[in-house]
């Protein structure tokens, strides 16, 4: 039994066993479309042909454009690059920007929204009307703002994965942050909350310790759903020419950039992959986000446990209220 529960608190583990039918196949088909980008994007090195900024092998230059064959299976790009070797290193480079741009807003936002939520006053309507004037901002456009600001629209690779992942952070800050301050303001009011005021405790340990603990059960939703926000814009900064240098590192939106005029030479090898790798991770990562906002629902779990009960009072059973300790919320 404890090692059972051990294995239900292992992420995704315990929704997969909830999911049922339709919904449980597109958790399946995201997890292993997200394994598949994870699994590339560490296995880079190992895995992929060729450098991505390699032009020649034993044999001389690659060559611009040309077809696929056994030496590149999936041809190479106008640079002369081979095609699936940046497709692979390019999963490397959309992984370590998501990872710091998510690391950076969830760390920002959620100190932001609960400094909001607990403290109210002044300090409240403050942040709350920056973050609406920066959440009222397009998406992309504040990214290119921010990317062309930090590194001048072309950067190296850490430098430019910053810039890319500072860029994305500024546009999801707000978004944790609302998030955040909604549930702390609604959890700095129950029992156990006034209940440590009481006995003494300070304000940091409250915040930390009681408050923080109960805000944040629904960022795991969010953070799946801007990973795949994360990798669209970093593709879309690439393929308007405010991306990392292509001998710095590989990306996607550069490479299908760079692949327009062959489209309409009849060049298809230099766009499509490049194209499927970003339909698919963001695909990939969309459907595990929308799964688990459908099983967290507590509607729409009561409403499967009715279907599927044996008798009418199970059902009844079934759709009572969901209890605060399965909801997460702990004293």
């Amino acid at each position: 039994m404890a090692q059972r529960r051990l294995i239900d608190r292992v992420p995704v583990v315990r929704q997969l066993r909830q999911s049922v039918g339709l919904q449980r196949g597109m958790l399946v088909a995201g997890l292993v479309l997200t394994a598949i980008f994870v699994l590339c994007a560490i296995l880079a090195p190992w895995i992929a042909p060729y450098s991505y900024s390699q032009l020649s092998g034993p044999d001389g230059n690659f060559g611009a454009q040309q077809a696929p064959s056994a030496a590149h299976p999936l041809g190479t790009t106008v640079g002369g690059y081979d095609v699936l070797s940046r497709v692979i290193w390019g999963a490397q480079t959309a992984l370590w920007v998501v990872i710091v741009a998510i690391v950076l807003s969830v760390f920002l936002g959620i100190l932001l929204g609960l400094i909001s939520g607990y403290f109210g006053g002044w300090i409240d309507r403050v942040l709350v009307v920056i973050a609406d004037a920066i959440y009222a901002f397009p998406t992309l456009l504040l990214a290119i703002v921010v990317a062309i600001a930090i590194s001048g629209g072309q950067s190296q690779l850490w430098s430019g994965i910053l810039a890319a992942a500072a860029s994305i952070t500024v546009v999801f800050i707000p978004q944790y942050f609302r998030v955040v301050r909604a549930e702390v303001v609604r959890v700095k009011s129950e029992a156990f909350v006034e209940s440590a005021r009481v006995i003494g405790a300070s304000a940091p340990r409250i915040m930390f310790r009681h408050v923080l603990r109960n805000s944040t059960r629904t960022l795991p939703l969010i953070v799946t759903l801007n990973a795949s926000e994360a990798i669209s814009t970093l593709a879309a900064l690439g393929f308007l020419g405010f991306g990392i240098e292509p001998t710095s590192a590989a990306e996607w939106g550069y490479d299908l950039n760079k692949s327009i005029s062959d489209v309409a030479a009849g060049i298809w090898w230099t766009a499509i992959p490049p194209g499927i790798a970003i339909v698919m991770t963001v695909l990939g990562v969309t459907l595990i986000g929308e799964s688990l906002n459908d099983l967290a629902d507590p509607r729409l779990r009561a409403r499967r446990r009715a279907t599927s009960a044996k008798t009418p009072a199970d059902a009844v059973a079934a759709s009572q209220p969901v209890a605060r300790e399965e909801l997460g919320e702990v004293p």
